[in-house]
């Protein structure tokens, strides 16, 4: 079975909202990013406590911290962003999920690549003793954009601490085929994101109306024994850079669509 799971705060900034929808959708857990208008990263003591008693007391669980951790400039200071990566695993420890997001750092390519290496490293060391994994997400504009970059990372770093969050969407809007990606990076892959888009002006739309190949590559990693999560991050209203918007309609559009993929082709929904 594949467990479903949601960026929340697509639906709405308030937590009451951001649970009632997604217990009414069947989704199990959620990939805690924002909340209040507040980003995780932000949140204070009272807050963190609040959003556990009320998710435990709902039947949800956190799959993991959605941080923005490695989305700075690899000429910003090290010292101070390494100091807010031990304050997301952190985060991870106290919400007990599995996964910790993380990026590979703006205006890295090609010549920072050594240093995109040494920082993820160290982190990679940081985290060896505690539970999450550290799940590197391919994102625009980052070392790790395209899926030639995204292999040299695993292949480099080689840890079961950092592992690889496939995006569809973000291939297709970086002018790749997430179809040719995803046999190089299936053996790292631990955590699926569920967001779709057009290869021709990179528009953001419901799982399998684009151009990312979701249920070819959900088909072989599901025949491949993956049994992880999708995670929903439809951005079907606002793609920002640190975060986006869907709203309860549009995110109820957004799962109907890959219940109904994934009824097409056979592929087992936890919820």
């Amino acid at each position: 079975m594949l467990g479903l799971a949601a960026f929340a705060d697509e639906i709405s900034p308030d937590l009451g909202v951001q649970i009632a929808e997604c217990r009414r959708q069947g989704i199990t857990h959620i990939e805690l990013r924002g909340v209040a208008g507040k980003n995780v990263m932000d949140f204070d003591k009272s807050l963190r406590a609040e959003i556990k008693t009320k998710l435990k007391d709902n039947g949800l669980a956190v799959i993991g911290i959605g941080s923005p951790i490695g989305k700075v400039k690899l000429n910003e200071p090290f010292e101070p962003h390494f100091e807010r990566f031990k304050l997301a695993v952190e985060l991870a420890e106290f919400f007990d999920a599995p996964f910790l997001r993380i990026f590979s750092y703006y205006e890295a390519f090609p010549q920072g690549r050594d240093e995109v290496i040494q920082r993820l490293q160290k982190k990679i060391d940081y985290i060896h003793d505690y539970r999450p994994v550290l799940v590197h997400e391919n994102e625009r504009h980052i070392y790790g954009e395209l899926g030639k970059s995204c292999l040299d990372l695993h292949q480099s770093l080689d840890s079961p601490k950092f592992r690889a969050a496939f995006d569809f969407a973000n291939f297709v809007q970086a002018g790749e085929d997430p179809l040719n990606n995803w046999p190089l990076l299936k053996p790292y892959t631990s955590h699926i994101h569920i967001k779709d888009a057009l290869m021709d002006g990179g528009k953001v739309v419901p799982a399998g109306e684009g151009d990312g190949h979701i249920a070819e590559i959900l088909k072989d990693a599901y025949a491949s024994g993956y049994r992880g999560f999708l995670s929903f991050e439809p951005h079907l209203s606002v793609a920002g850079q640190y975060s986006g918007f869907t709203g309860p309609d549009l995110f109820g559009v957004a799962v109907n669509a890959l219940r109904k993929l994934a009824q097409e082709n056979n592929l087992p929904l936890a919820s």
